[in-house]
């Protein structure tokens, strides 16, 4: 007799076939985090990351969901945008989160954003689509929240 794998197991599973897999997290959240983009100026380095967490919550059959796109910077800065104070060494992280719905459309819109140029081809909707699938064959809901705390 097969043993039926939880819905968390489930996303694990699921999640090979996304840029990052869902890791579980000490208390009983599912992690994944991937780094969709990387540009190089100079002494300069710019990340762009994008993490999505969940909870499974089996009493109330639901699963919340949070996901946010993250651009952090490290090197020397020329002091010649507006955000920087002045010239010199720095760390600069700049965060996007959604208000009201979950993201849509291209990357190539969201990270315009962050007033800067990226070159990669990443689906971030596709995750949230395949927790949302999986949730829902297992007779689950899908709840995206604003607040990474109230996963």
């Amino acid at each position: 007799m097969a043993t039926q794998l939880s819905l968390g197991d489930k996303l694990i599973a699921a999640s090979e076939n996304l840029p990052g897999r869902f890791i579980e997290q000490k208390d009983g959240t599912f992690l994944l985090e991937a780094k969709i983009a990387e540009r190089k100026v100079l002494v300069q380095k710019k990340t762009l990351m994008y993490k999505a967490h969940l909870r499974v919550d089996d009493q109330k059959k639901v699963v919340r969901f949070f996901e946010i796109l993250k651009e952090t910077a490290f090197g020397m800065s020329s002091g010649g945008d507006a955000m920087d104070i002045s010239p010199g060494f720095g760390i600069k992280m700049e965060t996007y989160k959604v208000a009201g719905k979950a993201r849509e459309g291209s990357i190539k819109e969201q990270s315009k954003l962050f007033g800067k140029e990226y070159k990669y081809s990443f689906d971030w909707a596709n995750v949230r689509k395949t927790v949302e699938e999986k949730a829902r064959e297992a007779g689950y809901s899908l709840s995206v929240v604003l607040n990474e705390r109230s996963i």
